[in-house]
């Protein structure tokens, strides 16, 4: 059996045990402490934009505190792009709300600005005005972020702006994590940089943060007994995983730039291949971590699809997954409303595939992947 080939494994930088040791030492074995302060800082330098961070267990539940920080409440619509992961979406439920799913624009496969117009102005003519537009950076790709913001402006419909994929990501030289009114990381296993588990609420205004920090730990009064007059969640990031998450700040540059490099080694894979469009930066305005790199496939010109390539790739012991399934078509979001004429998320979740992008891959690991495509393709 040859060795796997991940989609995307994570890759420390070596600095992390410094932190993890210091917690140990400290006897910082709890959701505060040190690094998590610390990794809170080190999130805010890098974005750069004089926000707030509070660093949560994951970026699901920084979706959930950000949604009731909105005041969002059961029978609210609140907008979601229908081609990402479930997790965008689920908090909508958790609270009540209902999810109205918009298709995707063939640029930068995100929330179609046309789609979304239709569906604010559908929740209007029913007295129920979206409380939110979730918009995802899918994959590391910035969503139309001047198109949204207008429109988000134009109803004065807050946006959270989820870049648990885009962490590096940026749109006309602003990193992503600074767009919304509310933005969400994440650092689960599989992302550009990892704390075990762990994600983080992005905010500008300060009081959202003190906010967020105390729905996180349970919502306690101030009292020198237990207290408690809101509903809370144990959702703040341990000092442990907080640490493995500043050693792999140390290293997120580097990340970015050998994500980006994978993208470059698909595009040489494909330079001849007439089938295959990799997914790509729209223009000069946009940055992508190149979180995932993914390619559309049309089997047109030689007869190979998705599942051909994907399942040969499974037999080389190489990891690789369709996109996601839109969220309008998954049977936990069937009775939602949907907008977009064009299914573009629909085409796309046919033909297109994810390819391994970690940062960890082998010059091995490419000439192995490189081979299998190529004669997939007969190449």
């Amino acid at each position: 059996m040859k060795s796997k080939i991940w989609l995307s494994s994570p890759h420390m930088g070596g600095g992390e045990m410094k932190y993890i040791q210091q917690a140990f030492d400290e006897n910082w074995i709890s959701p505060l402490g040190p690094n998590v302060n610390g990794f809170e800082s080190d999130l805010e330098m890098f974005l750069n934009d004089g926000v707030h961070i509070a660093a949560l267990m994951s970026g699901t539940s920084a979706i959930h505190i950000a949604l009731m920080l909105l005041k969002v409440k059961p029978g609210d619509d609140v907008i979601c792009q229908s081609l990402t992961f479930s997790a965008s979406a689920n908090p909508i439920m958790y609270l009540g709300a209902n999810p109205v799913f918009i298709d995707s624009e063939p640029d930068t496969w995100n929330l179609c600005p046309v789609a979304l117009e239709e569906a604010i102005i559908d929740g209007i003519n029913r007295n129920n005005k979206p409380k939110a537009i979730i918009a995802v950076s899918i994959y590391g790709m910035p969503y139309k972020i001047d198109e949204i913001r207008k429109i988000s402006d134009k109803y004065n419909i807050p946006i959270i702006e989820d870049s648990a994929e885009a962490l590096g990501s940026m749109y006309k030289n602003k990193k992503c994590g600074t767009f919304g009114d509310l933005s969400v990381l994440s650092f689960n296993g599989n992302k550009i940089i990892t704390s075990s588990g762990g994600g983080a609420l992005v905010v500008k205004n300060r009081k959202y943060k003190d906010k967020a920090v105390f729905l996180s730990t349970q919502a306690k009064d101030e009292a020198p007994h237990y207290q408690h007059s809101e509903l809370g969640y144990n959702y703040r990031l341990s000092n442990i995983c907080a640490g493995i998450g500043r050693g792999q700040m140390e290293v997120l540059d580097q990340r970015i730039l050998e994500r980006r490099a994978n993208h470059e080694f698909y595009k040489k894979v494909f330079e001849d291949i007439e089938d295959v469009t990799i997914f790509s930066e729209p223009s000069d305005d946009y940055y992508s971590n190149y979180w995932l790199n993914n390619i559309i496939i049309n089997p047109s010109v030689s007869g190979v699809d998705r599942e051909k390539v994907r399942l040969k790739l499974l037999e080389e012991n190489i990891e690789s997954r369709p996109l996601w399934k839109p969220l309008h078509l998954q049977p936990i979001f069937k009775t939602s409303k949907y907008f977009g004429d064009n299914n573009v998320a629909e085409n796309l979740f046919n033909t297109g595939l994810c390819l391994p992008s970690g940062s960890n891959l082998t010059l091995e690991d490419k000439d192995r992947i490189a081979s299998c495509l190529r004669m997939c393709f007969n190449k």
